[in-house]
């Protein structure tokens, strides 16, 4: 069911709703645009919207900033929420929530930026236990280990362990020593961080995804199940207690390229994806088999962003998607029932 829906001013391509309270109504959106010609260009924005009453309430927009691939949200709380952004110059960028303006609510102010690459930065995660470690994926293969402390951003640790973009890295939720990566190479990494991650690789498949590997999303609700997309058009869910070869045990075609894969916050095993040119669905994984349980089909260009409302007074499941080209920013509620 549609709930409310706006168009921003550039090509939408990330969303993320914050998990933390009392911020939960919170919805970050951002942008890339390409301007071509002789001279190309890249601009791009960052908003800040309040969902509450499942409406988009613009609160603040950052428009001082170039094409911007991805934001996240600090997995640690109030004092030290962030919401850190990855751009199209090389920069990674942390802002923090303000909540000085009164007439116009909370809105989003810069305190650390750091130009860590002259390669783009493509993606970008926080480690889970005390968001202080940023991992970021290049287009020029490489990762980057930022320290974030202070209002200061250091580069700590950068490989090159793909050949081709890194379109995706995450830490482990257990291991904070662990990022895994995936590549326009085709490969699923995973590398240990504690000395050298470029001598220490744990893992690395280049057989399974037949295409360049989009996404990695560690399962909240079970340590040992990591989830991947790819533009193969398939989701798969692997089995890492065997680390140094984890087994992929489930797969589930979703067609037209999976480039996100947001866990429910509450259900386990249920996961929103952003299916490209297939538009989003939400998946029940378990039991060795997978399923897709609804499609959502109202975006009419590459779907990009999603993330599901993480806010504990909401009875049914709400939902944030966008897309790129029609620059479409769509709040909604999915029409399967789960069991919470």
């Amino acid at each position: 069911m549609d709930a409310a829906h706006c168009y921003l001013e550039g090509n939408a391509d990330a969303v993320e709703f914050c998990p933390h309270e009392p911020y939960s109504n919170l919805l970050a959106a951002s942008t890339y645009t390409l301007q071509e010609g002789d001279l190309p260009s890249r601009s791009g924005s960052v908003y800040l919207f309040d969902v509450e009453h499942s409406r988009l309430n613009l609160l603040h927009k950052v428009d001082d900033t170039t094409g911007v691939f991805d934001i996240r949200w600090s997995h640690v709380g109030v004092g030290s929420l962030a919401l850190a952004q990855a751009d199209a110059d090389g920069c990674l960028r942390v802002y923090k929530v303000d909540d000085t303006e009164v007439d116009k609510g909370y809105s989003l102010r810069e305190v650390a930026g750091e130009k860590i690459s002259s390669s783009m930065c493509l993606y970008l995660d926080w480690d889970y236990q005390s968001s202080t470690s940023i991992v970021v994926g290049l287009s020029d293969g490489s990762a980057s280990v930022v320290s974030f402390t202070d209002s200061n951003l250091e580069t700590v640790q950068e490989w090159k362990g793909h050949d081709f973009e890194v379109w995706t890295a995450s830490f482990d939720l257990n291991n904070p020593s662990l990022v895994y990566t995936g590549s326009d190479d085709c490969k699923f990494s995973c590398w240990d961080i504690r000395d050298s991650p470029g001598d220490n690789r744990v893992f690395q498949n280049s057989k399974a995804h037949t295409m360049g590997v989009c996404c990695v999303s560690p399962s909240p609700s079970d340590p040992y199940s990591v989830f991947t997309g790819s533009y193969d058009e398939t989701l798969r869910v692997w089995d890492t207690r065997s680390v140094s070869r984890p087994v992929n045990e489930i797969s589930v075609s979703l067609g037209g390229g999976v480039w996100r894969i947001k866990h429910h916050p509450s259900v386990s095993g249920v996961v929103l994806a952003a299916c490209m040119h297939n538009g989003f669905a939400v998946v029940k994984v378990g039991g060795g088999e997978g399923e897709v349980m609804e499609r959502y089909d109202k975006h009419e260009s590459l779907a990009y962003g999603a993330d599901w409302y993480k806010g504990k007074d909401e009875k049914r499941s709400l939902v944030a998607t966008c897309s790129f080209y029609d620059k479409l920013l769509r709040l909604w509620t999915p029409e399967t029932a789960f069991e919470l």
